[in-house]
């Protein structure tokens, strides 16, 4: 665990202060690891997952945080489904993929029910080259945040191939799948094994992406 510190300038690739502004995505549901992250980082805007029907707790956190934060911040809520991951995922790079360019992209994972905070980190996955730091705040040491690996999916443009073709149409074998995708035998056979390998793709009953895998095509 590490202290929490303010970030220093941004500072865009020439040494130059960077016009781009903090952003923080966190997920909600009491208002005090969001306000303690907020108040650390120092986020130009704020962006709070909530649920589609939030509950009363949430209600009244996300109030306490836009009459408190909301006076100096842009703050904005965005409502998520609960438990489908692969949803919240899909509307979290939405939302990423919606801030300008130049922006810096913080994840805060503390609040919040677990599937919500695994569609958020999976979010941030698929877009590993925006965001630049995933955090959790521990409860027992409020003076200490976890910074989480900021991993990708790394896949190689044969992976994407066949990670695309299956997504977009089914196959029951790699025989079908090779009349369809541009590639060798060989390197068909091997994109398929590397992304079985990754819980990307499953063969059990024909060829078939796993929730990673429509994740990872996000």
């Amino acid at each position: 665990m590490e202290n929490y510190i303010n970030e220093p300038l941004l500072m865009d690739a020439g040494g130059e202060k960077s016009l781009g502004k903090k952003v923080l995505i966190a997920t909600l549901y009491s208002s005090e690891p969001v306000i303690l992250a907020t108040t650390r980082l120092g986020p130009d805007r704020l962006i709070l997952l909530v649920d589609k029907e939030p509950s009363s707790e949430q209600e009244k956190s996300l109030k306490l945080i836009e009459d408190s934060l909301g006076k100096v911040i842009d703050v904005k809520a965005v409502k998520t489904d609960v438990y489908d991951i692969v949803n919240i995922a899909s509307k979290c790079v939405e939302i990423i993929d919606l801030q300008p360019k130049d922006d810096w992209i913080y994840i805060n994972i503390t609040a919040g029910r677990k599937t919500k905070a695994i569609g958020l980190l999976f979010a941030a996955y698929a877009r590993h080259e925006r965001v630049k730091k995933i955090a959790y705040n521990p409860e027992e040491d409020k003076s200490s945040v976890v910074y989480l690996p900021r991993l990708s999916f790394k896949l190689n443009e044969s992976e994407k191939k066949v990670l695309e073709a299956i997504g977009n149409d089914k196959y029951e074998n790699p025989t079908e799948l090779s009349k369809k995708v541009d590639l060798s035998t060989a390197m068909l056979y091997r994109a398929i094994d590397e992304l079985k390998d990754k819980d990307l793709i499953t063969t059990e009953e024909g060829l078939r992406l796993t929730d990673a895998g429509k994740i990872a095509r996000l």
